[in-house]
């Protein structure tokens, strides 16, 4: 029997391994911060033989709530994630697993490799639509990269759309390859009249580093980048500077930031109410954007979520807030869970890579039926 999180994402410390119905494991906290909650690691272990692992920290975690009702996730290939028995008491996490094979590997969500970011970067630049722009590198010295969809034009509609401030919401880039693989279709119609009246602004990952490091929340400096909107640095906040700088340069008409929540087994928007600049046009033409979302799926709902902001009380440090109250513009955070859609629950998936993806491909089809409101 042997564990290893010496991979991608990988995050975990061993505390004892010397009995497989008695595992001892540990979460490792974000490099310069307090936060953990990802998971990510891999077994060596006997077939037919239950295997019981004890994350000891977890009630300790940056999100405890996240935890009841959760169940970890497992798979042989890496390409099919499966839900298995996990318990939570309070104070620790106990999965339990008999492996069919040799190796077997666990996360806290389905994982999306810093590989596959960067095959789906070149995938996109295939694309006569798409333009890859380079912004600058992160604090670790890798790429901050931009995809732009669309020729751009004075006339057109300045969407944005960002993903995966907080690396360990792995769903948010799967839902960003869901969302981009509709969009550069060039046989889909939706798509196709989107580009002729609006031109995209897609970062897929925010925070490369922190992906790769196995981070839950910050990036390689331990900086929660979606508290730092309101005065980001080269010094600790790199790929917000990069971004806000080059919207900047371009406007923004509508922006999404995708994110995903530990505790609460929904889909759902969380708006601009409160920046001091919110009206009741973009009041309605956020409705109108929920309205058409909640037609197109039953992924989707509206009486679950964070709680409004009062009016002038919103946190401009936040993406959203900050980016809707610099730009005049309808924006909002979008959040997936980590367990499951209670409204639609799968037993053996729950909240999957593959639903998230569809959930971005929905996505597209709710911009465009605000996309001609968005500038009038």
């Amino acid at each position: 029997m042997f564990i290893t999180a010496q991979f991608d994402s990988g995050n975990i410390e061993v505390i004892e391994a010397n009995e497989p119905s008695a595992i001892q494991l540990a979460i490792r906290k974000d490099n310069e911060s307090d936060f953990y909650q990802w998971f990510h690691f891999k077994l060596y272990a006997e077939p037919g033989v239950e295997h019981v692992m004890t994350i000891t920290n977890a009630g300790k975690s940056a999100y405890p709530d996240g935890w009841k009702d959760y169940s970890a996730l497992a798979s042989y290939d890496r390409e099919t994630w499966f839900r298995v028995p996990t318990e939570y008491n309070g104070k620790e996490l106990v999965i339990r697993h008999s492996p069919d094979q040799e190796s077997v590997y666990y996360a806290y969500f389905t994982p999306y490799s810093y590989e596959r970011h960067m095959d789906l970067i070149q995938w996109a630049q295939q694309s006569i639509e798409c333009e890859h722009v380079l912004l600058g590198p992160t604090l670790d010295g890798r790429d901050m990269n931009l995809l732009v969809v669309g020729e751009p034009a004075d006339h057109k509609a300045k969407i944005w759309i960002t993903a995966r401030q907080h690396p360990g919401e792995s769903m948010a880039e799967w839902f960003m390859e869901g969302f981009l693989s509709r969009l550069l279709d060039d046989e889909d119609g939706a798509a196709r009249k989107l580009l002729e009246t609006c031109v995209f602004y897609i970062v897929p990952n925010m925070n490369p580093d922190g992906s790769v490091r196995g981070h839950l929340r910050t990036n390689a400096a331990g900086v929660n980048l979606n508290r730092e909107w309101a005065e980001p640095s080269l010094e600790k906040s790199p790929e917000v500077y990069y971004v806000l700088n080059a919207m900047q340069e371009t406007g923004v008409d509508f922006y999404l930031d995708v994110h995903g929540d530990e505790a609460l087994p929904y889909n759902f928007l969380a708006g601009c109410e409160g920046v001091p600049s919110y009206n009741d046009k973009t009041h309605q033409l956020g409705e109108q954007f929920k309205q058409v979302l909640l037609s197109i799926t039953p992924e989707f709902q509206t009486q679950y979520g964070y709680e409004i902001d009062k009016p002038g009380e919103a946190n401009l440090t936040v993406a959203s807030n900050a980016v809707s109250e610099r730009f005049n513009c309808l924006a909002f955070t979008l959040e997936m869970p980590f367990k499951d859609n209670a409204n639609l629950p799968d037993v053996d998936f729950g909240w999957s890579a593959n639903r998230s993806q569809q959930f971005g491909a929905d996505v597209l089809s709710a911009i465009y039926g605000i996309a001609n409101s968005l500038r009038s």
